[in-house]
């Protein structure tokens, strides 16, 4: 709602605007009347009621002229007077339906009374009839990103995507609409695309951290880890305060091959921020990775204080139980992880694996065949999606 008021507020600016060039453009008659181009200018002064007498004059001697009637809206939706702006509208798009500024204007001052279910069809048309209409654009975009933000949050991420493929059909160069297409299509694994996006909204503004940190993520995601840790070197540079940055660039380093790097950017994110789960986690893999079992015990189980439910954490905490040979501790928290994530190849696969220390064979065989499938499954997709982590504080692009 909040969003929509202050797209309302930008509206009066926008009308103004377009009313002192109201007779410019490839659907105007030239030359064009004097009488309403006089109109125009008085309305885009302030002097409403001379350019309401002007505009009386001409719909008493041509009460159908849709270009006088378009204006007239103008002026009332400048007098905050909605309803009878959106009568005019109504009257000028079905009088002159290829007017590209009638429906413009009508779209724009639905989206002023929050009506952006029927503001669209309007700006769309608007900007089928002239696709130069920038005020039709700037509107249209604002509620599709409005939309996605809403799907996205849902976890309709198809339907975010959608919206966002559009909105680049109207504004291709707008940085926060290639931000946030970016951030759906990482999260729906779009790589390729997520990178794209992410390298052109960084063309546009350049030192922009929050579109560095996701970059960073989907260039780790396509197993880029040095031009990762550059993102995430920049972007802890930008923010040194947000322990989500060194987690990040501990990732990129892990990535590499310098555990020795990578764990003291984990020690600084939750020196930092005691409660960034993540890092207590890719602490507890490197310790795991290490053969150091009591160290990796300790890291995960605060991992588990912060997020109890985090599958991946569940998984490898009983990887630990199964190094350990604690099995029905490691059976505890594997089938813990699976009912958190059932898609969790490598849960299944230590279950399988624990179940055959205890030889218990049939469950085994099908917790072992499941972690098969689903590394098929894994390879088909080509690639091991990244667990995405957002980066502490809102970007002010994905608002």
């Amino acid at each position: 709602m909040l969003a929509h008021l202050k797209t309302g507020r930008r509206l009066f600016v926008a009308i103004l605007a377009m009313a002192s060039n109201g007779f410019s453009g490839a659907q105007t008659p030239t030359p064009a009347p004097g009488q309403l181009q006089q109109a125009a200018r008085e309305i885009s002064t302030g002097e409403l009621q001379q350019a309401e007498k002007n505009l009386s004059g001409v719909l008493r001697s041509n009460p159908g002229d849709y270009r006088a009637i378009d204006l007239m809206g103008v002026i009332r939706v400048l007098q905050h007077n909605e309803a009878s702006a959106q009568q005019m509208f109504i009257e000028v798009t079905k009088a002159k339906p290829d007017f590209a500024p009638g429906h413009a204007h009508l779209g724009l001052l639905y989206l002023r009374m929050n009506r952006p279910d029927d503001a669209i069809p309007e700006l769309r048309e608007a900007l089928k009839l002239d696709p130069r209409r920038a005020d039709a654009a700037d509107a249209l975009v604002h509620i599709l990103r409005d939309r996605a933000q809403t799907a996205s949050q849902q976890g309709d991420l198809n339907s975010a995507l959608t919206m966002l493929i559009e909105a680049r059909t109207y504004a291709p160069a707008n940085p926060d609409v290639l931000f946030q297409f970016g951030v759906v299509a990482l999260k729906q694994s779009l790589i390729d695309d997520a990178i794209q996006a992410f390298e052109k909204a960084l063309a546009v503004r350049k030192d922009d951290p929050f579109t560095m940190f996701y970059l960073g993520y989907a260039l780790m995601d396509e197993g880029k880890f040095e031009d990762a840790r550059r993102q995430f070197a920049r972007y802890v540079d930008l923010r040194p305060d947000d322990p989500s940055g060194y987690g990040a660039l501990g990732m990129a380093l892990a990535g590499l091959g310098r555990p020795d790097q990578a764990r003291a950017q984990f020690v600084r994110s939750v020196t930092l921020d005691p409660k960034q789960s993540e890092s207590f986690y890719q602490l507890g893999l490197l310790d795991l990775d290490a053969g150091d079992y009591a160290a990796a015990q300790q890291h995960l189980q605060q991992a588990i204080e912060i997020k109890p439910s985090d599958a991946a954490t569940l998984a490898a905490m009983g990887r630990v139980d199964f190094e350990q040979k604690h099995y029905p501790e490691a059976i505890d928290h594997l089938q813990q992880a699976i009912g958190q994530d059932a898609s969790l190849e490598e849960a299944h696969y230590y279950l399988g694996l624990t179940f055959a220390r205890m030889g218990r064979k049939p469950e085994s065989d099908d917790q072992l065949s499941l972690a098969a499938q689903l590394e098929e499954q894994r390879k088909a997709r080509g690639r091991q999606v990244l667990r995405l982590r957002e980066p502490n504080g809102a970007s002010p692009s994905s608002k």
